[in-house]
């Protein structure tokens, strides 16, 4: 009788395992998703928020990302901004 019952206790335990498999291989699928949609967010983060370009320079470095490519994000980093600031036009030595 002992014996049937580790049986039963084993087959329980592996019928356990393989129900928890779909449920484990959703959450993991769930968690790279989010990983890869942050990680496609986060230039586009990088942009909204940098000091670098204001006003339509930055919505224009938007739409670039939005319409030609994630790499337009390597481009910024190199080429913005295009046209300075008006701050800097100023010489605030006198």
């Amino acid at each position: 009788m002992r014996t049937l019952g580790s049986l039963l206790t084993i087959f329980l335990v592996i019928l356990g395992c393989l129900a928890l498999i779909p449920l484990l291989t959703f959450s993991f699928g769930l968690v790279t998703a989010i990983a890869l949609f942050a990680v496609w967010l986060a230039p586009f983060w990088i942009i909204a928020t940098s000091d670098k370009t204001t006003g339509f320079e930055k919505i224009a470095w938007l739409l670039a990302m939005i319409c030609l490519s994630w790499f337009a994000w390597v481009f910024y980093f190199f080429l913005a901004p295009i046209k300075r600031r008006r701050d800097d036009y100023y010489d605030y030595r006198y």
